[in-house]
């Protein structure tokens, strides 16, 4: 069948969500439930770790037209995923300690029933992410709370940051598709690009901005 050109409707983006869930080799769990409503994605059932519910929200978020995704899933360890809060505290120290671009010794780190709250201050947006990133890779995680400060060194205004956003979204990217506004230190990217690896660029060329403490990536994927 043949799709209609255009944006694709609520039923075309609940069809290829389940897909991608199903294509996503991370995501072992085959009972996510995926409602749509006016391009809202909502995904509902159980998976079995932190991981494979965050593989599920980005392979949502990878399909055209979502315009956003809300995770209800509910992560239920097997009995090989389970650990104790100081095996998970202990894990997540030793990976933030291996991790050549996280500061580790800017991070406090506390566990309650296998939920991490990581707090601490850096100065790049990108090293609040990779610290994120590896914890919810670790074995008996349930969820994060990341509560890391962006701090960095000098002041830039929002226009600076803007204009630096935008020279790399130009070098990179090599589109004038994707607009950038900035509100303090937060940024809003919107508009469309080619590719969902362009959408993925422009989202890691923002944290990477430094001065950057949020980014909101409202950007389409065209076609």
């Amino acid at each position: 069948m043949t799709r209609a050109t255009g944006r694709p409707t609520d039923g075309q983006i609940q069809q290829d969500v389940s897909e991608e869930l199903l294509w996503e080799p991370r995501i072992a769990s085959t009972g996510v439930g995926v409602t749509v409503h006016d391009g809202v994605v909502t995904l509902t059932g159980q998976v079995g770790s932190y991981a494979e519910r965050w593989a599920a929200e980005r392979s949502a978020q990878r399909v055209r037209g979502v315009r956003a995704v809300a995770d209800d899933l509910d992560v239920r360890l097997g009995v090989d995923g389970e650990r104790t809060d100081a095996e998970v505290a202990l894990a997540a120290v030793r990976a933030l300690e291996w991790d050549s671009y996280v500061p580790a010794e800017r991070f406090d780190v506390t566990v309650a029933d296998g939920w991490v709250l990581l707090r601490g201050q850096v100065e790049f947006g990108f090293q609040r992410r990779a610290a994120e990133r590896e914890l919810r890779r670790l074995r008996g995680v349930r969820g994060i709370t990341n509560l890391v400060r962006v701090s960095p060194r000098g002041a830039s205004t929002g226009e600076e940051l803007r204009r630096r956003i935008r020279r790399t979204l130009l070098r990179r990217v090599g589109t004038e598709g994707v607009t950038v506004e900035v509100a303090g230190a937060a940024v809003l990217l919107a508009g469309t690009v080619l590719t969902a690896a362009d959408r993925d660029e422009a989202d890691r060329i923002a944290w990477s901005t430094p001065g950057v403490r949020v980014v909101r990536t409202e950007v389409a994927v065209a076609g």
